[in-house]
């Protein structure tokens, strides 16, 4: 077992139902898991970062995430937002971390801190200032002392404001868990002998803070006592080891609620059931004690922040979606989940196990102390299908690739294949377009030439060494005699990335761009030149800084090769300019805007700023811009950034990665909100819409099979019948269900997403929930022949679908 001497204490304010940790039970950890006040524990926790949103949504994130049944809140530290220039730190708005934890702690959570200071996170550079790049002598995350300096410094600076706040556990802070580093692992074999010696000067260096609670290195199977290895992925009961100590617990540090997106990608998917059901098996098979779904709440990638080729919106098919609204039934899923195991602690932490054989792909994993307490886990393993299994002289049915949880050995309060709660559907609906030619202006970037630059080379300079992340635009130009004999010769470029756009004598003759997987491409097209000196002027973008590999400051993008009809002008004399007049002058501000002169808008036009202005809509509902008219570029609402758009980037089944973008409500006034967008390509504003978000459909399915919700008061407080599951149908704040559209107490066909009236099918269904439901913000119906007047085809089994509409 290994103590750190920390102290918390768990006050409950019962009146205002809150929880304070105020100091006074030790954490520590052992083979079984984390310990804390003495008790080893079952931790839940998700991951939602401060700087994926805003301050007004935290409450709210922090609420729902604790009504979800989580434990702990996890976030990384993203030290280039904290120290952007060396020795010069940001602490304010969405940066103010101490809030961030002091709000988590005031709600009663946790905290696990990621600390990294390299994080990778789909974030820009990993989340390593770009000025690191500049150190003289500096290789990143290996045994270099330049960066083993900065590393350390910024490290010690996280921790001693955490110390100074009173937030770690030791000091009766909610900070219980940090970790050093992030996935380290996959690139620990590039640096030979000096990556393990940079994974040992890591741990001490962590370890040496003294902040006496545990530290993990996540997805690093050789982290030194007394850190904790911790696996990341969507099957850490298949892929990870395990434990690298038989006195370390099994702690999952990133449990996949999805996957990350990059434009060109459609949205990854996964299930609620998949989700619950490598969950539970982590536990039961690894004894894992402390599972983090990475995320919990996505967010918004606002500004430049976002890694190269990762859209705007973060993790939107999370359990709290990137606006904060419920994913269900993901969100629902996993909170019954959470209270079904909540119910097993003392057999699961304390108990001693047994595996059972039920048949070919069943097992039963059964925990059983010293007192008799008893829980079982009926697992079928086969993917294809349900089968009746005998377990304890009783019969049971496991669904496909299920597992089971019977928190007596006895009962099932909850299948990890069977969803109960319900199924939303989230709703963009517009409440402002800005549709007339009359509302924008527009201001066209001008495209330069070589004698209008200032910075000068022999040959073609690298893209991120030249802008210093100041902008995703450079501009490669040059001048040239035409003495080519073709009449359109071939103008051929070799880029590594991102995008390009090529102009010759300040007309667009072509664009290239390459991919998140495939960041290099090359560009051809056939040009025509004027008699005597021609510029050409090539636009080099960057949608993003990478965020991983090995010698990731040596990396390299912007233009590599440029031929004309097999005249290489790459070792030419270039000028050079950094990003976009617009930027410089920053006419996405209301200052800034007055150093132009803007047009009233015409017709969609490459390289332009558009502005209009709005007054905020009314209501609290969560807005977004519906760019799907717009082709790529970026978007301001009263000089903040809400991200890159590039909707013009479709997906392989022909749509846009992302349409809707975020828009915060504490960015706007109540009048004369400005709105800027900055048009790459020739997409057309009069088509963007203003958007409400919200839900607007909900549906429920549950069956005879089903499993009723876990009882709150535990198996020790058994229901005194058996109850029927019910169908719980719910509308956000101020809607009401207005419409039943489809409602069958019998067998229908399908599932909420498609269904039909099967064979079997109470003639009164919808009538019976229209009167339930009709006019409510929730309601209850009871999955019984009574509720629905009699049974319609005695010996079949009966499921009860009803789908209804929130306005």
């Amino acid at each position: 077992m290994a103590w750190f001497g920390c102290w918390i204490a768990l006050l409950v304010v019962v009146g205002g139902g809150t929880m304070v940790v105020v100091g006074g039970a030790n954490v520590s950890y052992d083979g079984r898991s984390l310990i804390i006040d003495g008790q080893r524990t079952i931790l839940f926790s998700g991951s939602i970062h401060y700087a994926r949103s805003t301050q007004d949504m935290w409450p709210s994130l922090i609420a729902k995430a604790k009504q979800g049944g989580l434990d702990v809140i996890q976030t990384y530290v993203f030290w280039n937002l904290h120290e952007p220039q060396p020795g010069q730190y940001d602490f304010n708005g969405r940066n103010d971390i101490i809030s961030f934890i002091k709000q988590i702690q005031q709600q009663g959570l946790y905290v696990s801190l990621r600390i990294g200071p390299f994080i990778e996170a789909e974030w820009s550079y990993g989340g390593l200032p770009f000025w690191l790049h500049d150190v003289p002598g500096i290789v990143f995350r290996t045994n270099n002392e330049p960066f083993k300096l900065h590393m350390q410094n910024f490290t010690s600076k996280i921790v001693n404001m955490m110390k100074e706040e009173n937030l770690f556990a030791s000091q009766g802070g909610p900070i219980i868990l940090s970790q050093i580093e992030n996935e380290y692992q996959n690139i620990e074999g590039s640096f030979h002998d000096d990556g393990r010696q940079y994974v040992n000067w890591t741990a001490t260096m962590a370890v040496g803070q003294n902040t006496n609670e545990p530290w993990m290195m996540c997805k690093q199977d050789d982290a030194p006592d007394p850190v904790i290895n911790t696996c990341n992925g969507m099957r850490c009961e298949e892929t990870w080891k395990g434990p690298n100590s038989p006195n370390k617990p099994s702690l999952w540090t990133e449990n996949w609620t999805s996957f990350l997106q990059g434009y060109g990608d459609d949205a990854p998917m996964r299930t609620a059931e998949d989700l619950a059901f490598h969950t539970t098996l982590f536990i039961i098979k690894m004894n894992g004690t402390f599972v983090n779904y990475y995320m919990y709440h996505g967010g918004t990638n606002f500004g430049r922040t976002s890694a190269a080729f990762i859209i705007t919106g973060y993790y939107d098919q999370a359990p709290l979606d990137e606006y904060g609204i419920l994913r269900q039934p993901k969100y629902g899923h996993l909170k019954e989940m959470h209270a079904a195991l909540k119910q097993c602690l003392q057999p699961l932490l304390y108990g001693g196990l047994a595996i059972e054989n039920l048949g070919q792909d069943q097992d039963a994993y059964v925990y059983t102390t010293s007192s008799g307490e008893c829980a079982a886990f009926l697992l079928n393993n086969n993917t294809r299908e349900s089968v009746e299994v005998e377990f304890h002289d009783t019969q049971y049915h496991l669904p496909a690739k299920s597992i089971s949880i019977l928190p007596d050995c006895k009962l099932v309060v909850f299948n990890t294949a069977m969803v109960g709660t319900q199924v939303s559907t989230r709703s963009m609906q517009p409440i402002m377009r800005f549709s007339s030619s009359q509302q924008w202006e527009a201001f066209s970037e001008i495209v330069p030439q070589f004698d209008q630059t200032s910075l000068r080379s022999d040959g073609l300079l690298e893209q991120m060494n030249t802008t210093k992340d100041a902008s995703d635009y450079l501009w490669y130009t040059f001048r040239m005699q035409n003495n080519i004999s073709e009449a359109q010769p071939m103008l051929r470029v070799n880029s590594n990335g991102h995008v390009l756009r090529a102009y010759v004598n300040g007309a667009l003759v072509g664009s290239a761009h390459g991919t998140r997987k495939v960041t290099k491409f090359i560009f051809e097209n056939t040009v025509s030149f004027s008699n005597g000196i021609n510029n050409i002027s090539l636009l080099s973008v960057m949608v993003g800084l990478p965020d991983s590999g090995a010698f990731l400051e040596s990396r390299r993008a912007g233009l590599q090769e440029v031929l004309i009809q097999e005249q290489n002008f790459t070792s030419y004399l270039w000028g050079y300019q950094v990003g976009l007049l617009g930027e410089k002058l920053s006419v996405y501000t209301n200052e800034g805007s007055r150093y132009v002169t803007w047009s009233q808008y015409s017709s969609p036009r490459t390289l332009t700023w558009y502005k209009t202005v709005f007054d905020s809509p009314s209501g609290n509902e969560s807005l977004a811009l519906n760019l799907g008219s717009m082709g790529k570029g970026e978007v301001w609402i009263n000089g903040q950034s809400i991200g890159r758009y590039w909707v013009s980037f479709k997906t392989p089944t022909g749509s846009p990665s992302q349409t809707w973008y975020n828009v915060p409500r504490s960015f706007l006034k109540p009048t004369e909100n400005l709105l800027v967008l900055f048009e790459e390509e020739n997409g057309n504003p009069l088509n963007i819409s203003l958007d409400t978000v919200s839900i607007n459909k909900v549906c429920g399915h549950v069956s005879d099979s089903h499993p009723p919700r876990v009882n709150p008061w535990g198996v020790h407080h058994p229901y005194p019948w058996r109850p029927k599951p019910k169908v719980h149908l719910w509308c956000p704040h101020n809607r009401i269900i207005t419409r039943i559209i489809f409602a069958s107490h019998g067998n229908p066909s399908g599932n909420c997403e498609r269904y039909s009236i099967g064979k079997c099918h109470s003639p009164n269904s919808k009538h019976v929930v229209e009167k339930a439901c009709l006019g409510k913000r929730q309601c209850w119906i009871s999955h019984t022949i009574e509720t629905f007047g009699g049974d319609p085809c005695p010996g079949t089994p009966k499921t009860l679908l009803v789908d209804a509409r929130c306005e």
